[in-house]
C-alpha cells in the first residue's frame, strides 16, 4: 500500500530534479513543455504501480500504530512500515523571508525576471543561477560560507565560481543576508553593509526534514530537528518502522533515498546487500556541470595523498565539441594506490563520474584504473589522464 498526499514522484519528479533538468534544456521558460515531461513520467510510475499490484491511497496518513496507518478514516495494516515523507524548503529567520520564492515557486515562473537575487550558493541556488542567466536574467548569488558548494572539494568550488562569474553571474561569498524588503536584499560582509535590488528573490538555503507531516510523537519514534533517527538498516527505534530519504536528514539526494529504500526492503525481507553509503556520486547541473564522488582533498587531511589533474582543453573530443572549459582531479592514497575521490567540472561530468564511483566503490588502485582501456576520442579520457602516478 502506497499512501501519498501529493502527486506521484514526490519532490524529485514534481519540483526538483526533473523539472530543473527540463529547464536546463530550454532557451526560455516553457511551462507546457515542463509539465508534459512531468506528466509523461508520472504516467510511467502509475503504470508501474498497476503492474506491481500496488494499492495507491491518496491522502494524509496518520500513524495509528507500529503496523497501521489511518487515511481519511480508513485503516491500513502491514507487517512493516516505511516513512518517506521527504523535506520542505528552508527559510532564513530574517525579516521579509516569506516574500522570497522557494524552488517550487521558481519552477512555475512564466516570465524571466530582469534581476534575480539568489540567497544560497548550494546545489539548488547555483542550478537556478545557471538556468536564469541563460534565460537572460542579471543574476546575483549571495552565499554565507567562504565558498559556494560548501560541502564540495574547495578546489572544485573555486573553479566553478570562476566559470560562473565568467558567464556573467555575480557571486558574493561570506555574505550574511539580514533582510528582504520589496525586492531589496540587505546583506553584510565583514563590517560592511550592502543592498542588492532584484525583481525576484529566490530563497535557496537548503531543505529540512518534513517532520510535521506525521504524528511521530504518538508512536514514540525518535527524531531530532535534523531528521528521524535510524540504524544502518534504516529501521527506527520502533521495530518494523523504517524511515528513508530526506526525512532522515542525511544526504538529500533522490538516488540516496532510493538506495536507502532498497536497504530497508532487504532488511524487511531478511536479505543482505553490499550498498556502500559512503560512496555516493553527487552532481550539480550548472553550466559547466560539476560532479564528485568519494573524499574531497580537505577530507583527506592526515592521509599522504597523490593528486592528479587534467584539463578538458587537452582532450581531443572536448576541443572538437567546443566544450574545452573543464577540469578533473583524482585523489589517491600514496600508501596503497587506492583511489579515494574524484572531482570533475565540465561537459558530461554527470556521466563520467559514474566510472569514478565504480573505481572508488571497488577500492580500485591507480594501477587498476590505468590498465583500463578507454575509447578515443571521448571525454572519459579526461578522467584517465588525471590518474596520478602512485
Amino acid at each position: 500500500v502506497l499512501v501519498h498526499d501529493g502527486p506521484l514522484g514526490g519532490t524529485c519528479l514534481n519540483e526538483g530534479c526533473i523539472p530543473t533538468k527540463a529547464m536546463c534544456a530550454m532557451d526560455a521558460p516553457d511551462q507546457n513543455r515542463k509539465n508534459e515531461i512531468i506528466a509523461q513520467l508520472q504516467a510511467g510510475i502509475a503504470q508501474l504501480m498497476r503492474n506491481k499490484l500496488i494499492t495507491q491511497v491518496q491522502g494524509r496518513a496518520r500513524l495509528a500504530g507500529p503496523h497501521s496507518v489511518e487515511v481519511a478514516g480508513q485503516v491500513y495494516e502491514g507487517d512493516a512500515m516505511i516513512i518517506a515523507t521527504g523535506s520542505v524548503s528552508a527559510y532564513l529567520p530574517i525579516p521579509g523571508a516569506q516574500s522570497a520564492l522557494d524552488s517550487a515557486a521558481m519552477l512555475n515562473l512564466d516570465y524571466v525576471p530582469q534581476r534575480l537575487c539568489i540567497i544560497g550558493g548550494g546545489v539548488i541556488g547555483l542550478e537556478f543561477a545557471s538556468i536564469y542567466r541563460k534565460f537572460g536574467s542579471e543574476v546575483t548569488v549571495l552565499e554565507y560560507c567562504p565558498n559556494i558548494l560548501p560541502r564540495f572539494d574547495t578546489d572544485l568550488s573555486k573553479r566553478l565560481k570562476a566559470a560562473l562569474v565568467k558567464r556573467g553571474i555575480a557571486i558574493e561569498t561570506s555574505a550574511c543576508v539580514t533582510a528582504i524588503e520589496q525586492g531589496c536584499v540587505s546583506w553584510t560582509k565583514g563590517d560592511k553593509a550592502f543592498t542588492t535590488q532584484a525583481g525576484c528573490v529566490l530563497m535557496a538555503v537548503g531543505r529540512r526534514p518534513n517532520l510535521r507531516s506525521l504524528n511521530l510523537d504518538d508512536l514514540g519514534i525518535k527524531y531530532t530537528p535534523r531528521g528521524i533517527e535510524t540504524d544502518s538498516d534504516f529501521q527506527t527505534n520502533i521495530p518494523g518502522v523504517y524511515a528513508v530519504g530526506d526525512i532522515t536528514g542525511g544526504m538529500m539526494l533522490a538516488h540516496v533515498a532510493a538506495a536507502q529504500g532498497r536497504r530497508a526492503l532487504n532488511h524487511i525481507c531478511g536479505q543482505s546487500d553490499g550498498i556502500d553509503f559512503s560512496v555516493v556520486p553527487a552532481v550539480v547541473f550548472t553550466v559547466p556541470e560539476v560532479a564528485t564522488v568519494g573524499k574531497s582533498e580537505e577530507e583527506c587531511a592526515g592521509i599522504d595523498v597523490a593528486v592528479g589533474k587534467a584539463n578538458y582543453r587537452a582532450n581531443g573530443k572536448a576541443v572538437a565539441s567546443e566544450e574545452a572549459d573543464g577540469w578533473c582531479k583524482v585523489l589517491a592514497d600514496k600508501a596503497d594506490g587506492r583511489i579515494l575521490g574524484v572531482h570533475i567540472m565540465g561537459a558530461h561530468a554527470s556521466d563520467i563520474i559514474h566510472e569514478a564511483a565504480v573505481l572508488v566503490a571497488l577500492g580500485a588502485t591507480t594501477k587498476n584504473a590505468r590498465d583500463i582501456i578507454h575509447a578515443h576520442p571521448t571525454l572519459s579520457e579526461v578522467l584517465y589522464s588525471a590518474i596520478p602516478n602512485v
